[in-house]
């Protein structure tokens, strides 16, 4: 039997998860995850293995319902969509709406027409609307030819970061003096009110305006080249991870996936588009380190070198990844791989491996969304 390619893996995935809505778990709103760890499967050489953890994937947790259309949006008509921003009841009505953009225009048109008015928003369900959108956009170019099941992926993916749609407060641009690590080790962290984790993070993202150090550090950022400040941020943010072992495990390494799902996009977007993406990303890791942080812990220290010390080689840690069948573990993995490859800092290794010990397996439950405490 010949071996499954990348494209048929990923359409067979698409095809076995268009049932599912944008996201899971009763009374909750995590992310669908199945089609974005279905293509990063593939992409990580595993894609005669994707059938399979599609099928582990919907066991794990039950899905809520695919939303219906129920008011027609205009996208020619800002009055019509703007007011529909961040309305997760419009879901179905964004989903609908991206449809007929993409019916009608090349992907790369729809997308770019529409990335500079989903950017503000661009923290929207802890930064999966980008993620899920990024997925989507790799499978779309590694294709002449797109499939259905394809174009509707990127439509729901628009649609999920337009219904989530979170503006932060502010208007970052890259016109300070630090680079990446330094403008992270120049943030000061509010200290532990000793408040569960969950509730002070959402007590701070609800008030950043009033944190010390947040407005100071939207304009923080020196204007260096976007790709370059890409990478630093998927490292840095792999210190972080690696520095922070006693925060929950999932939330906080979307500081690394999401600059390095932005990275898959900037190529197909106008050149003006990248300097502020990569500004709002900064935004949306500001947030992170804000909510989640209480002092800078181990960031900055060799103290990722015990992780290091477990990780086996890269070619090994795809295969620990699909073994361990986690959605965030798999992402995670492959995202840390490509941008290893593209800059070989060991932190990333690192920081793979950690996600691979801190996060329950697919199989095997656990707390919430497959969340745990980790004892430092």
């Amino acid at each position: 039997m010949p071996p499954v390619g990348y494209h048929d893996a990923v359409n067979d995935a698409l095809e076995r998860l268009a049932d599912l809505g944008y996201e899971r778990g009763a009374g909750m709103d995590l992310a669908n995850h199945g089609p974005m760890g279905a293509e990063a499967l593939a992409v990580l050489g595993h894609a005669d293995e994707v059938a399979r953890w599609v099928r582990r994937y919907r066991k794990a947790m039950e899905h809520h319902e695919p939303p219906a259309p129920r008011f027609a949006l205009d996208p020619a008509d800002e009055s019509s969509w703007r007011p529909a921003l961040g309305a997760f009841d419009r879901a179905g009505d964004w989903e609908l709406l991206f449809t007929r953009e993409l019916a009608g225009a090349p992907w790369r048109e729809v997308l770019a027409r529409w990335w500079p008015r989903l950017l503000p928003g661009l923290f929207a369900g802890l930064t999966h609307g980008l993620i899920r959108t990024a997925h989507a956009v790799r499978g779309l170019g590694a294709t002449d030819r797109p499939t259905p099941a394809q174009l509707t992926e990127l439509a729901r993916g628009l649609a999920y970061w337009a219904a989530r749609h979170t503006a932060l407060p502010g208007e970052p641009r890259l016109r300070g003096s630090y680079d990446v690590a330094g403008a992270v080790a120049a943030l000061p962290r509010p200290a532990d009110d000793g408040s569960p984790g969950p509730v002070r993070a959402r007590r701070r993202l609800d008030g950043l305006t009033g944190l010390p150090g947040y407005r100071e550090s939207l304009d923080g950022l020196a204007p260096r080249q976007p790709e370059r400040l890409l990478g630093d941020m998927t490292t840095q943010f792999a210190d972080v991870y690696l520095g922070h072992p006693e925060v929950y495990p999932v939330p906080l390494l979307h500081g690394i996936t999401a600059p390095a799902a932005a990275r898959l996009v900037l190529p197909h977007l106008p050149e003006e588009l990248h300097p502020p993406t990569v500004a709002r990303l900064w935004q949306v890791q500001t947030a992170f380190l804000l909510a989640m942080t209480t002092d800078r812990r181990d960031e900055g220290t060799t103290a990722w070198r015990s992780e290091l010390a477990e990780a086996p080689a890269p070619e090994e840690l795809a295969g620990r990844a699909v073994e361990h069948g986690d959605e965030h573990v798999i992402k995670m993995t492959e995202a840390c791989l490509r941008e290893y490859a593209l800059r070989p800092d060991p932190r990333l290794l690192a920081a793979a491996q950690a996600a691979l010990r801190r996060i329950t397996p697919l199989d095997a439950g656990g707390g919430v969304g497959g969340l745990r405490p980790v004892t430092p």
